[in-house]
């Protein structure tokens, strides 16, 4: 044999090889490769799209964890005002209640005192009717001399 003959024999059947392979085996690898690679890229895009949505989602639990304190620290400040309020309001009771007792206690304690002088006017009356009678030595009756002892009263 020939070497030119087996050289140009083979790269026949290389030929035959290679063409045979483009049509029956490289579209079957080639579709698998394609796939595969499309299969990499959506997993790649689908984390890209997660990793947007998780910053997304944490600046959105942020502003809203920001939200709730603002609103907490102003209820708060809102429930300190109204208790400051209400203390406020139950001290201006409380020495409201307290002044109008102190004024029923001195409109009290001037009636009895108004009371005890005249009690005392009385009996000082009597003990001047008394004293007035020792020295006069008889008796003086009181319904007759009514007037002098009103009159003893109002000076005394």
């Amino acid at each position: 044999m020939n070497i030119n003959s087996t050289l140009f024999l083979q790269a026949v059947v290389f030929a035959i090889l290679v063409w045979f392979t483009m049509k029956y085996v490289w579209p079957p690898i080639t579709k698998a490769l394609d796939e595969r690679a499309q299969k990499i890229s959506d997993g790649l895009a689908a984390a890209d799209k997660a990793k947007s949505e998780l910053t997304s989602a944490n600046k959105r639990v942020e502003e809203e964890l920001a939200k709730t304190r603002t609103e907490t620290a102003t209820r708060l400040a809102d429930a300190e005002r109204r208790g400051q309020a209400i203390i406020e309001e139950a001290k201006a009771r409380a020495t409201e209640e307290a002044n109008k007792i102190v004024a029923a206690a001195r409109v009290e304690a001037e009636q009895q005192t108004v009371k005890a002088r005249e009690t005392l006017r009385e009996q000082v009356a009597t003990l001047a009717v008394k004293g007035a009678e020792q020295i006069l030595r008889k008796e003086v009756n009181a319904g007759v001399h009514a007037d002098l002892l009103s009159r003893l009263k109002t000076e005394l």
